[in-house]
This record gives C-alpha cells, sequence and structure tokens, in this order.
C-alpha cells in the first residue's frame, strides 16, 4: 500500500491511497470466501464452494463491492496511522480507479484538529478562596458538632430561626392535596428551607404554640399559574439546647481529651481543606480563562459532537455502575432530555476550545514531550493494567493511539506551566503566593481525610484537560476491546 497526504481547505486533509492488483487480491479472495459461507449452492457444503463457481453465480463486480466494503476502512486506518492525521470526523471516501479491475486507489477527505493563535495566556489571574482559618471557623465547627448531640427542650415563645416546630400541614392545589404536602405531627426547622417554599419559613418565624396559619404561595411548577395553598396548626415550639463544650464532654464524645485538642484538628483540617479547594479552584478558574482565549467559531463542530457523545457514554457507564436507568435519572433530578443534552453540549464546547488552546499555547512556547516522559506515563498503565511496558506501547501503537497519549501528556504539562505562571488573587483581591498553595511534606495524609469541616464544597470542572495517565488508560482499554 502506497499513501499521501495533502492538506485542504477548511480543515480537511486528502489521504490518497494505492494498492496494486496482487495486494487487493488478497482482500477478494477474503471477500469470496465470506460469501461462500453465506450463499447456499446445490452441490457444495457452506464454505466450500469455488471461487470460480461463485463469480459464475453472483459475479466479479458484486465480490469486489463486499471487498471494498470490507477492506478500505482498514487501508484508510493505516494510512491515517503511517502519516499521523488527527482526525476528527468519519472521513468520505471515493474510489478512483479498481472499481472494475485491476489495481485500486481510493482518495479519503477527512476533517483534522485545527490548529490555532491564542494570545494573552501569559497575563492570567484567577480567584481562589481564603486559605487562612480564622477563631470564628472554628466555632462554627464545634457549634455543628456540639449540635449533633443538641436536645430539644419546649419553649413558651414565638418560634426563630433553627427551633423546632411541631405542626400539621395541609396543602392543596386547585382543591386537591398535594402528595407529600399534608401531614400532621411533623417536626420542621424553621429557617431550614427544607420544603423549598420560602413562605413556608416566613409564616412559621415568630409563630407560636395553638397558631393557625393560612397563607398562599408560589408553586414550586413555573408552568404552574395556580398557587398552592396552605393550612398549618403550630402544637409546639422547640428550642435546640447545646451541650457545653467542656474538656469532660470532648473527650465523651470524641477521640480527644479536651477543648484545645479538638479546636486544633478542626483548624489543622480546615486548613487543608481550604488548601485543597484553593488548589483546585486555581485550575479550574484557569482552565476556565484559558478555553476563552479561543473563539467559537474556531471550534468545528465534530469535536464538540464527539466529545458531547463522550460525555453521554461516560455518564451512562457511571449511572449503570449504580444501577440507575437513564430515565430513572431524569426523574430523579427533574431534568429532560434537553436540558442534559444542551448542558453537555455547552460543557463540550468548552473542553473543545480548552483543547486546542492548550495545543496552541504548547506550539508557541515549544512545550513537547519527551520519549523518557512519554515511557514513564507508559509504566504507569502498564502497572495499573499488570502488563509489560512493551506490551502496553504496542497495542497503542497497533491502535495508532501513541500519538494522542503524547498530545495528551503534552497539554497537562502546558496546564501546569501554565499554573506556574498565573496570577493568583484572594477573595479580597489580596496576592496569594505559590508557595502558600504547595501541598504538605505528606500530601497523602493532608488528602486522605474527604471530611469537610469548612462545609466548602469543591466542584469538579469537566472542562480541565485530560490527565496524561488516564488518557493513556481509556486508550489501552479501547485497544483491548478492539482485539
Amino acid at each position: 500500500m502506497k499513501s499521501t497526504v495533502e492538506p485542504l481547505e477548511g480543515n480537511k486533509v486528502k489521504l490518497v491511497v494505492e494498492l496494486d492488483e496482487e495486494e487487493f487480491e488478497k482482500d477478494l479472495d477474503a471477500a469470496f470466501a465470506r460469501l461462500a459461507r453465506e450463499v447456499r449452492l446445490p452441490g457444495f457444503r457452506p464454505g466450500k464452494a469455488p471461487r470460480k463457481v461463485l463469480e459464475a453465480r453472483i459475479g466479479q463486480e458484486y465480490a469486489r463491492g463486499e471487498a471494498f466494503r470490507e477492506a478500505l476502512p482498514t487501508y484508510y486506518s493505516e494510512a491515517v496511522k503511517e502519516h499521523e492525521v488527527d482526525v476528527i470526523a468519519p472521513p468520505e471516501i471515493d474510489i478512483t480507479a479498481g472499481e472494475e479491475e485491476g489495481a485500486v486507489a481510493f482518495d479519503a477527505v477527512v476533517e483534522v484538529r485545527p490548529s490555532v493563535e491564542v494570545s494573552g495566556y501569559d497575563s492570567l489571574t484567577v480567584e481562589v478562596p481564603k486559605l487562612d482559618v480564622a477563631d470564628e471557623d472554628v466555632d462554627e465547627a464545634v457549634d455543628r458538632m456540639r449540635k449533633q448531640f443538641s436536645e430539644l427542650e419546649t419553649v413558651e415563645r414565638p418560634a426563630a430561626d433553627g427551633d423546632q416546630v411541631v405542626i400539621d400541614i395541609a396543602a392543596t392545589h386547585e382543591g386537591e392535596p398535594v402528595p407529600g404536602m399534608t401531614t400532621d405531627g411533623y417536626n420542621y426547622e424553621v429557617g431550614s428551607g427544607a420544603t423549598g417554599i420560602d413562605e413556608i419559613d416566613e409564616q412559621l418565624t415568630g409563630a407560636s404554640a395553638g397558631d393557625e396559619l393560612e397563607f398562599t404561595a408560589d408553586h414550586p411548577d413555573d408552568d404552574e399559574d395556580e398557587p398552592l395553598h396552605f393550612s398549618i396548626t403550630v402544637s409546639e415550639v422547640q428550642e435546640r439546647v447545646l451541650p457545653e463544650p467542656t474538656d469532660e464532654w470532648v473527650s465523651q464524645n470524641s477521640e480527644f481529651d479536651n477543648i484545645d485538642e479538638l479546636r486544633a484538628d478542626y483548624h489543622t483540617r480546615m486548613t487543608e481543606t481550604r488548601l485543597m479547594q484553593a488548589r483546585s479552584a486555581r485550575q479550574n478558574k484557569l482552565a476556565e480563562l484559558v478555553a476563552e482565549l479561543v473563539e467559537d467559531d474556531d471550534v468545528p463542530d465534530a469535536m464538540v459532537e464527539n466529545e458531547t457523545e463522550n460525555r453521554l457514554q461516560d455518564m451512562a457507564m457511571r449511572l449503570q455502575a449504580q444501577g440507575i436507568e437513564f430515565e430513572q435519572y431524569l426523574q430523579f433530578t427533574g431534568q429532560d432530555p434537553a436540558t442534559v443534552m444542551d448542558e453537555m453540549r455547552t460543557q463540550a464546547q468548552v473542553t473543545a476550545k480548552l483543547d486546542l488552546a492548550l495545543r496552541a499555547i504548547a506550539a508557541q512556547e515549544s512545550i513537547t514531550a519527551t520519549d523518557d516522559e512519554l515511557d514513564t506515563e507508559l509504566e504507569t498503565v502498564a502497572e495499573r493494567f499488570d502488563r509489560s511496558v512493551a506490551d502496553v506501547r504496542a497495542e497503542l501503537a497497533e491502535a495508532g493511539q501513541l500519538p494522542a497519549v503524547r498530545a495528551d501528556l503534552i497539554k497537562t504539562k502546558t496546564m501546569d506551566w501554565l499554573i506556574e505562571r498565573a496570577e493568583v488573587v484572594d477573595e479580597d483581591g489580596q496576592p496569594v503566593s505559590a508557595d502558600a498553595l504547595e501541598m504538605p511534606d505528606d500530601p497523602d495524609d493532608a488528602e486522605a481525610d474527604g471530611s469537610d469541616p469548612d462545609e466548602a464544597e469543591t466542584e469538579p470542572n469537566a472542562e480541565l484537560p485530560t490527565d496524561a495517565d488516564e488518557a493513556a488508560a481509556d486508550a489501552v482499554a479501547d485497544a483491548s476491546e478492539e482485539e
């Protein structure tokens, strides 16, 4: 097989593939062998009919068409691997010679990942949460622990935020009871917003035992014009009494001997948590800023559609692992398929822009991945799959995935390069040094504790560049499935 590649306009290339007659004859023989197993001829067992008999029965043209259908995708893939064409969409194949006889040639026009130029990446500023933990923050954490051991005490006063009230509640919509909002003897914490209907908390604030409340509230479904009607009777107001944080109480309800040790532990863990949140915010927000350096019009639709499809497959696999069907997920979250698709497509657009931006920055700053660095990544993947590095490399090479793995490694290095150079400030605009965002000497201990005493969650950013290890592992898994 001979192949060449020619650039075309519009982020496309043309692969020209040529096969001599003898080479394609093997594919034609294979096509006849498949047809022999499928076609039933009198006097011959399945798969035993000679080629000449089949040619007389079904014709050379039909068999040649079958050979093209089976063999051309393979030759196309070999040409893509040979020239390391960064394909992002299916090809348009046109047979230019040999359709009826003789040597074969075909053209494959395919869309490829575009190259873009970006600027301004060397002067980016990202904001991260504050790192400092104040005494007030520790006080709140201790109070949350005290609340877990609190007791309720009936009081003769109007209800305030944080109080527990015992209520009989009945809600109707257009004269019909609302499921889940009609019950007696219900314990409700005032100000918690647990129902999602603000009017309930507003009415209960300041209410006393024996009060009967009648009011309306907007229906949570925006499509419903008629409001909800509520009738609530308050039978009891209870105050939450927290235990005193004495040394004795601490020793009885924790692993620590006194309140100072407990507070010190909270301070340490909150500091570690805020550090990890700040590091995550730095990378997530920087990725968003870098993606914004690429114009939407520079991103091919094929890249967005591919990424959207990858996200859908990933979601389906994660839901399946939890024993949840996609339709069930939609019911649980109250979303419709169109909304989910729109959100995924929006995220996919950002991911595609980030991909192009990182590749552009790597090219402009001459950031590359050495063979030794690639070997290190392959060693990590080989350990994960309990395989030899040579086997992993061979599988990736056979599948044409080595360039993709190297590209992901380069993107990871480029993101690290940007992190080193970005200006970081906290919520007050005060500079945050790189040293302040370094992990402690034993990062495993810092990251092992999944608890979050600060109750501030770190949002994962789906637009971050794929870790090179993960990309290589996925490529090996895909290659193994193809085998």
